[in-house]
């Protein structure tokens, strides 16, 4: 039980920044090792994002460099910020209580911080606590229901969800079954017309979609060079393929700076589990939705928006593959992102400024709350990730001392004690056994 009247005198030194006594140098030194942590995931993330979009020549020249520095910014700050209130709220309250190490710090710091951030970017974030494949079979369902609805989803989602699963599955109302199937029967006719003045690589190429063509295919299905099994198939070799790639380009990074000591681990590059994962995830995923759209048009003879709903949900299983904390609760945030806007455009709920960034905010810093008083309560993902944005400094954290509030903060720093300098502490160093940087 955590005692939260306490308070304890020591200084900011002495618990936060054990490894330089002036704060300034402090913040100076996480700003560092977040700015190039951040540049390296932001850099690469919008990257292969631009890609897989498909973008132009002009957004490589005048939007991706901004747009990777606004990210940079913003988690940057993130880091940065939480030392600077951190010291801040020491020399403001001359003391530290149980909320002021973690939440108290963090929650300023990570409103300042997604202001930072591109609007469309701050997304509604959550604590971590779900069934990750159970809440993304939920998610996968309200999305692909949304997305096969009119005037669904919107923006980047709509194109994302577009991207994955297929312009064949995009809601095409105006049309009945029989248009459809009309529209089929002239595309085909057309392509035979073509392919008779075709060479010997375009007749052989014709002799392979004849494969794919001549087969079970619903009047209803609109992948009109695909029979349903061949469509389906395709749609897992593609998208495997592009999680495959994606968690390669990912690895780059790591991998090259060991090419000159370890050139064996470039080989990790291609054959890493986590490769495999991720595009087993995306083209199962894929897979799923599309086979089951299929057989529901097949057995209720028709296409229906309910139909998402159970393939979405189906298609969340894929998540055995590659489970995400971080996938699953983006999506489930950004779903209720979608849900809260068109309540607001139906005049259903209230709007409320700036939502998105003070939720962020203090998901955040109960996040840090843990990470600084319950690092057993805060999972492995997001703790590693902390030590790479500070360069392993938030681990160096005088955790013995928190443990009067009663949460047992230090107990995964049992043997380390930081080595302090007497002269600006408050209360006389305990003296070091060993000094661990891990």
């Amino acid at each position: 039980m955590a005692a939260l009247s306490k308070s304890i005198p020591h200084s900011c030194y002495e618990i936060g920044h054990t490894w330089h006594p002036h704060c300034g140098r402090a913040f100076l030194h996480i700003t560092q090792g977040a700015l190039g942590e951040s540049l390296r995931i932001y850099g690469t993330l919008y990257l292969i994002a631009a890609i897989l979009r498909k973008r132009k020549l002009d957004y490589y020249l005048h939007k991706l460099l901004p747009e990777i520095l606004q990210s940079t910014s913003f988690l940057t700050a993130n880091g940065s910020l939480y030392i600077a209130f951190f010291c801040i709220l020491r020399r403001i309250l001359g003391k530290f209580y149980f909320w002021t190490p973690g939440f108290g710090a963090a929650l300023p710091a990570s409103y300042v911080a997604i202001l930072i951030e591109r609007k469309s970017r701050r997304g509604l974030l959550t604590i971590y606590m779900a069934n990750l494949v159970l809440l993304f079979c939920i998610t996968s369902a309200l999305f692909m229901f949304f997305f096969r609805c009119k005037d669904g989803l919107k923006g980047f989602t709509f194109s994302a969800l577009k991207f994955i699963v297929g312009k064949e599955e995009i809601p095409t109302h105006s049309f009945a079954p029989e248009a459809m199937f009309l529209r089929r029967e002239k595309r085909g006719k057309h392509h035979e017309e073509v392919t008779q003045r075709m060479n010997i690589m375009a007749v052989t190429k014709k002799l392979v979609d004849n494969v794919c063509k001549h087969g079970p295919r619903h009047r209803c299905c609109k992948h009109y060079e695909d029979n349903c099994i061949s469509y389906c198939i395709k749609g897992f070799i593609r998208m495997f393929s592009v999680g495959y790639l994606i968690q390669c380009c990912l690895r780059i990074p790591s991998a090259f700076r060991h090419l000159f000591t370890k050139p064996s681990r470039l080989l990790s590059l291609f054959y890493n589990k986590e490769n495999f994962q991720l595009g087993a995830f995306l083209g199962s995923f894929v897979s799923i939705y599309k086979g089951t759209s299929c057989f529901l048009r097949w057995v209720r003879n028709l296409d229906d928006e309910l139909h998402a709903l159970i393939a979405g949900s189906l298609a969340g299983v894929s998540m055995m593959f590659y489970k995400s904390t971080t996938i699953s609760m983006y999506l489930a945030s950004k779903l209720v992102e979608a849900m809260y806007f068109k309540g607001i455009e139906a005049g259903k709920v209230p709007y409320f400024p700036h939502a998105d960034s003070v939720i962020y905010a203090v998901s955040t810093a109960i996040c840090f709350q843990a990470a600084v008083m319950e690092i057993q309560n805060l999972r492995p993902s997001y703790w590693k990730f902390l030590l790479r944005l500070t360069k392993g400094r938030f681990a160096l954290m005088n955790r013995r001392v928190l443990d009067v509030f009663g949460t047992e903060a230090s107990m995964h720093f049992k043997d380390f004690i930081p080595k302090l300098d007497p002269r600006y502490t408050v209360e006389p160093p305990e003296l070091p056994i060993e000094r661990s940087w891990k």
